[in-house]
């Protein structure tokens, strides 16, 4: 599915990826687990706040890719962001700078508070 110049796929496995151009491509990434909540928008809205904490880096695409918890983990949404970058850049800095993202409380409740699975 395309919808404003993003490519949002799910897979045989349920794994859904947004990502500006195809096949995705992850150069650096961070992961946190989420609870059930609508994909397809917490994919959007991490995102966004992606690439308002990393526009400055060059040649930046986010990635973003979202799947189902098993194991330990069920119940759960596993997301892993990051993208790709054309040329050098700070790995670390930029793996960093989104670990911090996917961590910050206040950004995590307003994701919540809008992917929220329907009633």
């Amino acid at each position: 599915m395309r919808k404003a110049g993003w490519h949002m796929r799910c897979d045989d496995a349920g794994v859904l990826t947004l990502s500006r151009s195809l096949p995705a491509r992850f150069d650096f990434a961070a992961q946190a687990e989420f609870p059930l909540l609508r994909r397809g928008r917490l994919a959007h809205l991490i995102r966004q706040d992606m690439w308002r904490a990393l526009q400055h880096l060059r040649g930046f695409s986010p990635v973003v890719e979202l799947r189902k918890g098993s194991g330990a983990q069920e119940g759960m949404l596993i997301v892993r962001a990051g993208g790709a970058v054309a040329g050098q850049f700070p790995r670390a800095l930029a793996q960093d700078t989104v670990q911090t993202l996917l961590g910050d409380a206040k950004k995590r409740a307003r994701w919540l508070a809008h992917a929220r699975l329907e009633p």
